[in-house]
């Protein structure tokens, strides 16, 4: 109980760390959004009137006071899960916007990072069962070549295939002018026919990481004593490349894992600006370019909550997993 609950106090010190900067870096950047705003409405040769500039803050609900202050008002505001309103969408909330965006990245980033895992663990559990073989070589190299490959060069390369070239897929956005969000069988085959290019560009370099790792992992616990030990004893090959070596080595995949899946929340920014995918990766871009606090704060925090909660989900699972992480730790 004493490595659950030291896990427990890590996480409550980690994510009030967490909420503070998020409310202490967006103020570090230069520049007014309120300002901002009113010169881009009155354009770039008006000067800026600062009556107008104070309407736009009071309009906005912009926080008041000194930096304390404020932190007190954003703490209170986030327990209460009030994260204002959007400067760059106004007059619609932050939380609005987030529920409008979150469930597209949610679908697309989510499904792709589990099969890149899945796919990635099984090919590094395989070139680890083979290694020094052509079938290690080909996954090993191929997997490497890969990563080496610009993402946004791969991702526009399927656009002007796929898009332009063969016309098989939409190019850009989520869904098409002619279809309307809903449950209907019409938009859900019109929104499934704009992620095919992001997921393929994704799930190109993503199984790549798991892909290493595993296969790393998996060889350095092959050449461990137990698994020598089990090589004496005559056992199968098969059964000690999968209980002695891809059981031990999938332990850190776990964590990374949990890491990954907790980073969904934030969206991937590159895949849906390229695409123009209206998902929380979009959505940060434009707030961070329109200084837009509220809603750029809420995205970061909650990417960083889901961030947190995964890997703090993945210790209690290491510990279950592996028991010898707990006794290092009462030790």
């Amino acid at each position: 109980m004493a490595y659950f609950a030291r896990r427990f106090v890590f996480f409550l010190g980690t994510l009030w760390a967490a909420v503070t900067l998020n409310f202490l870096i967006p103020r570090l950047q230069p520049g007014d959004p309120a300002e901002a705003i009113v010169s881009r409405l009155a354009g770039q040769s008006e000067s800026v009137d600062p009556a107008q500039v104070q309407a736009v803050r009071i309009m906005l609900g912009a926080p008041d006071g000194n930096l304390f202050e404020q932190y007190l008002q954003y703490l209170g505001a986030v327990l209460h899960g009030d994260f204002g309103v959007s400067y760059t969408y106004f007059p619609y909330s932050v939380t609005h916007m987030i529920g409008q965006a979150l469930p597209w990245t949610v679908i697309l980033v989510g499904v792709t990072q589990i099969i890149s895992f899945i796919v990635g663990t099984l090919l590094g559990t395989w070139a680890a069962y083979r290694r020094n073989s052509r079938v290690d070589s080909v996954i090993t190299l191929g997997s490497t070549f890969l990563g080496t490959l610009p993402f946004f060069w791969l991702a526009l390369l399927l656009i002007y295939v796929f898009a332009i070239t063969l016309r098989w897929f939409p190019e850009r956005g989520g869904y098409g002018g002619g279809s309307s969000p809903g449950w209907s069988w019409i938009f859900i085959s019109d929104a499934f026919q704009h992620s095919v290019l992001p997921a393929v560009a994704l799930l190109i370099t993503g199984p790549i990481g798991w892909i290493i790792g595993m296969r790393n992992n998996m060889v350095q616990s092959l050449g461990e004593d137990h698994a020598r030990l089990a090589v004496a004893r005559g056992l199968p090959r098969r059964r000690i490349a999968l209980t002695y070596g891809a059981r031990i080595a999938i332990l850190p995949n776990v964590t990374g894992f949990a890491i990954a899946l907790g980073s969904v929340l934030g969206g991937t920014v590159l895949v849906e600006t390229v695409f123009n995918y209206p998902g929380m990766g979009r959505l940060l871009l434009e707030s961070v370019s329109s200084r837009d606090y509220p809603l750029m704060q809420a995205i970061f925090l909650f990417t960083t909550v889901g961030v947190l909660v995964a890997n703090f989900l993945a210790d209690l699972l290491y510990g279950f997993l592996d028991p010898r992480v707990r006794k290092a730790e009462t030790a």
